[in-house]
């Protein structure tokens, strides 16, 4: 990435966030981490016994559904914030890789914007920061 194109991606991350803020003052100070404490990531057996294929054995399976949830909290943008670390902290204990957390989040950028998109990878690099992702 050259300098000129990673000083104008990070104005726009700047500008997408004072945007953000702008559109939900009420989010303004709240700890998402704060969140997190009360909902852990549950063990991959358990999040498919509750998210995957209990209800029904042929449907998706748990990393599919959190995966699309994830699709669904960055169209949300800044408001599911909370909602959205937890949501990638479990498709990631579910099997799904930062690669395709990524992507779900850019393909997005389309239905909910690229203010929403970019809020949700910056949520989505805190989670990755924070987590170690096992080889495939």
């Amino acid at each position: 990435m050259t300098d000129d194109f990673a000083s104008m991606f990070k104005k726009m991350m700047e500008q997408g966030q004072e945007m953000a803020k702008a559109f939900t003052p009420s989010m303004t100070g709240v700890d998402p981490k704060a969140f997190e404490k009360l909902f852990p990531a549950m063990p991959r057996d358990m999040l498919e016994m509750f998210f995957g294929k209990t209800f029904n054995p042929e449907g998706l399976d748990a990393r599919t559904r959190f995966l699309v949830t994830i699709a669904a909290l960055t169209v949300l943008g800044p408001v599911g914030e909370p909602q959205m670390r937890l949501t990638v902290q479990n498709a990631l204990a579910s099997g799904a890789t930062q690669r395709e957390v990524a992507e779900v989040i850019w393909q997005m950028s389309m239905f909910g914007g690229v203010p929403a998109m970019q809020k949700a990878l910056e949520i989505a690099q805190a989670v990755f920061a924070e987590t170690e992702e096992k080889p495939a």
